[in-house]
């Protein structure tokens, strides 16, 4: 049988420390050429409301560690942005967030179980940036100043502390009603959480910036930085919109630049990080993927804040990869089988009965 996960079993299932490992295991497999990863491909196409566009985000890969190959289908109604609005707005006529994640058993290539894509999306992007923090920042990076108050902000926020002592977090939105609820929310969390109400005062005298919003332009000046801050941004271009979280002028600082995948730079076409090499403004040799730091092929470590001439480390959490579904996917399934998960179709719904083909001694292609 073949087991539907739904984003409530994500939730239950995976705690936020798995899936760090998970994307740890994913990198290190991707960047010793064991995982398989494909860039992601979007596109956009004509909808009846000229106001609207039809969005469809697609992933495929594989991660031999877990067992597991996977293709995740995103599909979404979107409103670009406009004069009056710099950001895409997701407009599905109902309230549904239509994406879907396939895990297929790499041994058999039965599809093992469909999931949700929602809950563990914003997860392994939080869970990449927890990876990737834990190999650059100091052990004593204590202070965050954190851009966004979304899920995805949610999830950085878990996943850092869960690999530094967070102790103190600026956290910043235009949203005043956005960033004290986020306040509260974190009350119980162990850690001071202030709203603060202006960008400057995210970025002044902490260890760690991260933006994670859907800002269309940057969120905050690199002049701000001090030297010897790690800046971790999530949002990229692609073929179907161009936009940055941060600024040109943090280009400029950047010591490093960790990317989670190259390949994806360019095929993507993420001008905000292939503009300013082509100009000279920083060289390509600064640039490194993170399985290379994770498997110590590459060593950055983030310098103590405010030493001179260090100038910033910049992680560039530059695209969603398959791995990340692939890897987080197969921890999710082990357990929903170990538990007994109840929700289940026949899996031979999901494939075509070649029997009588078999039986007469051919194998014809899909």
């Amino acid at each position: 049988m073949t087991i539907i996960i739904t984003d409530d079993d994500v939730k239950r299932l995976l705690p936020m420390a798995d899936c760090i490992e998970a994307m740890r295991v994913a990198f290190r497999d991707f960047a010793s050429g064991v995982a398989v990863n494909r860039p992601r491909m979007r596109y956009l196409a004509q909808h009846p409301d000229p106001e609207r566009k039809y969005l469809a985000n697609v992933h495929v890969g594989a991660v031999p560690s877990y067992g597991i190959a996977c293709v995740r289908a995103g599909s979404q109604i979107i409103k670009p942005p406009g004069a009056k609005v710099d950001r895409r707005l997701y407009e599905n006529p109902r309230a549904f967030n239509w994406g879907i994640v396939i895990l297929y058993s790499i041994e058999t290539a039965e599809p093992l179980a469909l999931m949700h894509e929602f809950q563990l999306s914003g997860m392994r992007v939080g869970a990449t940036t927890g990876a990737a923090v834990d190999a650059i920042a100091r052990q004593d990076a204590s202070t965050l100043g954190l851009f966004g108050t979304g899920k995805q902000a949610h999830a950085a926020l878990e996943a850092i502390a869960c690999v530094r002592p967070i102790k103190r977090v600026n956290v910043f939105s235009p949203n005043v009603e956005h960033r004290t609820a986020f306040v509260r929310d974190m009350a119980s969390h162990g850690m001071e959480v202030v709203a603060v109400t202006d960008p400057k005062s995210a970025v002044a005298g902490t260890d760690i910036v991260c933006c994670a919003t859907t800002s269309m332009k940057p969120v905050f000046d690199g002049d701000w930085l001090e030297d010897g801050q790690l800046v971790v941004s999530i949002a990229n271009s692609d073929v179907t919109n161009k936009r940055s979280e941060v600024d040109r002028r943090t280009y400029e600082r950047a010591a490093a630049i960790i990317v989670n995948d190259w390949e994806t730079v360019v095929d993507n076409q993420q001008t905000e990080l292939l503009d300013p090499i082509k100009e000279g403004v920083i060289r390509q040799d600064q640039v490194h993927e993170l399985g290379d730091l994770l498997t110590g092929k590459v060593t950055i470590g983030q310098p103590p804040r405010g030493a001179a001439d260090k100038g910033v480390i910049y992680f560039k959490n530059n695209s969603g990869l398959a791995i990340q579904f692939a890897a987080a996917g197969g921890i999710i399934y082990k357990k929903a089988i170990q538990q007994g998960n109840n929700k289940t179709i026949p899996t031979e719904w999901l494939g075509s009965d070649l029997t009588s083909y078999y039986d007469a001694g051919f194998r014809p292609s899909p």
